[in-house]
């Protein structure tokens, strides 16, 4: 089994390659290059790497891990924030609750119910890591959503193949199988509940995928009204009340000098 230096270091490099890949890609297809999209794209495969590894026992990859996501998850559920149309007081208050969330809830729920080489390292577990990419990373453009997922199952690939390799060993003069092969690469595990867990959030999450786009229409930024509102230009008409309020203003006006005048 890879350590985790090789781990950090294989999908940190294939995230390099990727970022760069994505620059030369949007170049062609678009005329610009999102290099803040590329590095961003370049640390997420880099820290998938130790996904897979969030059910071992040594707690390092668990630590690490979770930590990164508490601290970084937040900041990317920010332009979906601004699309329901909190307020900047309403998007600190969430992405505090989603910090402790992820730090505390989400990081107990896996030292308690999981083991390691569990479902964690399966094909399933590959396919949720993705569509969580995509939910989280959440932008108007869908070329970036995609090219942001493909770079968590880029990075978390890496893990379940090293794993599969590192299962393979040269000794007595042929290649051995440890008992550890096939134990990454794989659709199920001898559990009936971590199977039924594992494909059940695979249904949630690709609906959940594939309804977002429509889903975020929705709370489209322009419909909203408080953002509908700071986007009008500075020469359009004031609101019908504001009208109204400015004649009540004259009436008043009007009213006062002419009680003076009948005073004098």
């Amino acid at each position: 089994m890879a350590g985790f230096k090789t781990h950090i270091t294989t999908s940190t490099v294939l995230g390099v390659g990727y970022g760069v890949a994505g620059a030369f890609w949007f170049r062609e297809a678009t005329g610009e290059v999102p290099i803040s999209s590329c590095l961003l794209a370049t640390g997420l495969c880099s820290v998938s790497g130790m996904l897979p590894d969030l059910d071992s026992d040594s707690g390092v990859p668990l630590r690490e891990t979770v930590a990164f996501g508490a601290a970084v998850v937040p900041m990317l559920m920010m332009d979906r924030f601004a699309h329901l149309g909190l307020t900047h007081e309403s998007m600190v208050l969430a992405g505090g609750l989603m910090y402790v969330a992820v730090r505390f809830g989400f990081a107990r729920m896996l030292k308690k119910f999981t083991i390691h080489r569990g479902m964690f390292h399966s094909i399933p577990a590959l396919l949720i890591a993705g569509m969580l990419g995509f939910l989280i990373c959440s932008c108007e453009n869908m070329s970036l959503r995609y090219f942001h997922a493909g770079a968590v199952m880029l990075g978390f690939a890496s893990h379940l193949l090293l794993d599969e390799l590192y299962s393979i060993e040269w000794r007595g003069g042929r290649f051995r199988l440890k008992k550890s092969f096939g134990t990454a690469v794989k659709f199920w595990s001898d559990k009936r509940s971590a199977n039924f867990v594992a494909y059940a959030l695979c249904g949630l999450l690709a609906m959940a995928a594939f309804g977002d786009p429509i889903w975020m229409k929705q709370f489209n930024g322009h419909d909203h009204p408080r953002l509908h509102q700071a986007q009008q230009p500075n020469d359009s008409p004031p609101p019908a009340d504001s009208q109204s309020n400015g004649e009540r203003k004259d009436l008043h006006t009007a009213a006062w000098e002419a009680m003076r005048g009948i005073w004098r």
